[in-house]
């Protein structure tokens, strides 16, 4: 599938393939091919590299151009400048621990898919109103299911929820119950020096873990 040129129908669509994003902080430029083919194999469709990661952008760029199907970009996103960076190194997607509202309208600008960090109700409507394709909730470790609920009630429908912070294949179900889209996964999925051998194997258990709940659901 061609990816769509607008950003909102891009994420839809990646979502709809698996909602779950690798994490690979640390990740390295000569990592990165070995790498995203194990978590494009298990059917992830979007991964992300941190920008504290080592040359971020040369493993950005070194994934799109192996995966083009994929929405493959940037965290820890904490300035216009940075948005730009990722768009340059060939990135559509933009995460961020917070929200900036002008990180969110320069991602925007360059049509890209953008997803700020919130804790909130209070952040996330204003990220939202500001364009936000969809909203991380940074860090789950203090966003628990219920509080998940609680949000869920009161924000649009539409409004993708991924929790972002110590998940796992096991707490997963609970914050899908409350209402969670998806999930960012971080340490539980990959850490540096971890094998694409034993990558692979973590994504399998979350793309189990993933399925399960829906056939439960």
């Amino acid at each position: 599938m061609k990816p769509s040129t607008n950003p909102a129908q891009t994420l839809a669509q990646a979502m709809a393939q698996l909602p779950l994003i690798a994490i690979l902080r640390g990740l390295t430029p000569a990592e990165a091919p070995a790498m995203g083919e194990s978590l494009v194999s298990s059917g992830f469709a979007i991964i992300e590299v941190p920008l504290n990661s080592p040359e971020p952008f040369k493993s950005i760029a070194a994934l799109t151009q192996q995966f083009p199907q994929t929405l493959i970009g940037a965290g820890t996103v904490l300035n216009a400048q940075q948005v730009k960076d990722v768009f340059a190194a060939g990135g559509r997607l933009v995460v961020a621990p917070n929200f900036n509202p002008a990180v969110v309208a320069q991602a925007l600008a360059l049509n890209m898919v953008v997803l700020p960090g919130v804790a909130t109700p209070t952040e996330a409507f204003a990220a939202l109103d500001a364009g936000a394709h969809g909203l991380k909730l940074f860090p789950a470790e203090m966003i628990s299911p219920a509080t998940v609920k609680a949000m869920r009630a009161v924000l649009p429908k539409a409004a993708a929820l991924m929790p972002v912070g110590g998940i796992t294949p096991d707490n997963m179900a609970a914050y899908i119950a409350a209402g969670a889209s998806g999930f960012g996964l971080g340490s539980a999925l990959y850490a540096p020096g971890r094998s694409a051998e034993l990558v692979h194997e973590k994504a399998a258990a979350f793309v189990r873990a993933w399925q399960g709940s829906q056939a439960s659901s």
